[in-house]
C-alpha cells in the first residue's frame, strides 16, 4: 500500500466498539453510480487524487462487511475480519485499473476474500493440516457444502455427508470429519445479539431488502469476472493439457487416468504429470490475469 493510500480516513472500529453502531456508520456513505464511480477512479488512477481514492473505498465499505460476515463462524474477531477485509479493499482501488471495463466491486471482491482468508488462515492453529491447495479448499468450502446437503447443519457430521464432501472437493474423509468437529467448536447463528446492542441481530445490520438485487448482480459479475479470467489462463496451454484439464477438473465428473491414459496412448502416470504441470500453468496464468 503506497503512503498516499494510508492517508484516507475511514471510521474507526476499535476492539471495543460495536458492530452495530459501526455498520450503521458506513451505511451513510453513499453507492456510487457507475458513472461516478468511472470519473473518481479516472482521477485517482491518472492523477492519483486521494479525495477522489477515498470516495472509491468509503463507498465499498458495505461490501467489505457482507463479505466479512460469511466467516464469522471462524470464531475470530469480527472487528479483525473486517479491518482485514478493509486492507484488501484499499488494494484493489490502488491497483484497479479503469481502462479494464469491470467494475470496482467486481475487482475488489477478490482481493477482500483474499485479505480476509489469508488472516483466518494464519490465524487458526488447525491450518498446520491446511496447507495444500485441496485442504485450503476444503477449510474454506466445508460449511457451504453442508448448508448445501442439509438445512439441519448442527452437530456431528453425518458419515454419508462426510462420503460426499470429500469426493467433491477430493480429500480424504478423515480430514472432512475433523476438520468439521473443530468448526463446530465456534458455530454460531446469524440471529446472534450483535454485540452490546440489545435486541438487534448481526443479520439485520448487513444490508436493507434493497440491497438484494446488488448482491445478485455483484454475484453474477464475479461468476463472469472468474469464467473470464479461467478462460484467458486456458489459451497458455497447449491443446493436450487443455483437453486434460477439461476432463479432469471442469467436468461434474471427471475422467479417469486410465481412460485418458488409452485415449492419448501415454502411461496413466504421464497424464498425472501433465495435469499437474497444466494446472501450475494455469495458477501462475490466474496471478497474472488478476
Amino acid at each position: 500500500m503506497t503512503e498516499q493510500m494510508n492517508k484516507i480516513r475511514l471510521p474507526v472500529l476499535a476492539q471495543d466498539a460495536s458492530l452495530v453502531r459501526y455498520l450503521s456508520e458506513i451505511r451513510k456513505f453513499p453507492m456510487l453510480s457507475e458513472e461516478e464511480e468511472h470519473s473518481l477512479a479516472m482521477k485517482w488512477y491518472t492523477e492519483q487524487d486521494l479525495k477522489s481514492a477515498q470516495q472509491l473505498v468509503t463507498s465499498h465499505l458495505r461490501l467489505v462487511a457482507k463479505i466479512a460476515m460469511q466467516y464469522k463462524g471462524y470464531g475470530l474477531p469480527m472487528n479483525d475480519i473486517i479491518s482485514e477485509g478493509t486492507v484488501g479493499l484499499m488494494i484493489a482501488v490502488k491497483k484497479y485499473d479503469p481502462y479494464k471495463g469491470y467494475r470496482l466491486a467486481t475487482y475488489a471482491m477478490w482481493w477482500i476474500k483474499a485479505q480476509i482468508q489469508d488472516y483466518v488462515l494464519k490465524s487458526w492453529s488447525m491450518v498446520k493440516m491446511g496447507t495444500s491447495a485441496a485442504q485450503k479448499k476444503l477449510f474454506f468450502n466445508l460449511k457451504k457444502i453442508r448448508n448445501r446437503l442439509t438445512h439441519l447443519n448442527q452437530g456431528r457430521l453425518p458419515s454419508d455427508e462426510a462420503d460426499i464432501i470429500a469426493k467433491e472437493l477430493n480429500v480424504p474423509k478423515s480430514d472432512v470429519v475433523e476438520m468439521s468437529n473443530r468448526f463446530s467448536h465456534y458455530e454460531t447463528s446469524l440471529n446472534d445479539s450483535a454485540y452490546s446492542e440489545e435486541g438487534a441481530e448481526v443479520l439485520d445490520t448487513i444490508a436493507e431488502p434493497s440491497d438484494n438485487q446488488e448482491v445478485l448482480l455483484l454475484e453474477s459479475s464475479e461468476m463472469e469476472f472468474k469464467k473470464k479470467k479461467l478462460a484467458q489462463a486456458m489459451e497458455t496451454l497447449n491443446d493436450r493439457e487443455q483437453e486434460i484439464i477439461r476432463e479432469r477438473k471442469l467436468k461434474e465428473n471427471p475422467t479417469t487416468l486410465e481412460v485418458l491414459s488409452k485415449r492419448f496412448k501415454v502411461s496413466n502416470e504421464r497424464i498425472r504429470q501433465i495435469e499437474e504441470k497444466a494446472m501450475q500453468k494455469l495458477q501462475a496464468a490466474v496471478a497474472v490475469v488478476a
